[in-house]
């Protein structure tokens, strides 16, 4: 088993879809589409591509920590209490945990992402 792994930005498998849940929608119908691609064997680690179509959500972080790669799309996120920061194709942000704020996809966004916990 190899140790070095490459992220399929335009993966070819069938994605997770779901929606979120109703207690976070705040707006749209947004749709989230998740490429999972490699997990540690504990799995506290995973990566893949996700996506997501124009709607606005409520973020919970809870214990953990995300990280993100925008390979395309608008998105603007609001930290509770905090004012909006708007991310683009090629920007990329951490979410550390406990983060609560709100998720406004703009343009539909794919991302790489890198979750611990």
């Amino acid at each position: 088993m190899s140790l070095l792994k490459t992220i399929d930005t335009a993966p070819t498998f069938e994605p997770v879809e779901k929606k979120p849940d109703a207690d976070r929608l705040i707006a749209g119908d947004p749709v989230f589409r998740t490429w999972a691609q490699d997990s540690s064997r504990s799995e506290p680690v995973r990566t893949g591509v996700w996506e997501a179509t124009p709607g606005t959500s409520r973020s919970i972080k809870g214990d953990t920590f995300e990280f993100c790669y925008i390979l395309e799309g608008v998105v603007e996120l609001t930290e509770e209490g905090g004012t909006p920061v708007i991310y683009r194709a090629g920007d990329s942000f951490v979410m550390k945990p406990g983060y609560v704020g709100v998720w406004r996809t703009i343009e539909t966004v794919r991302k790489i992402y890198v979750v611990v916990g």
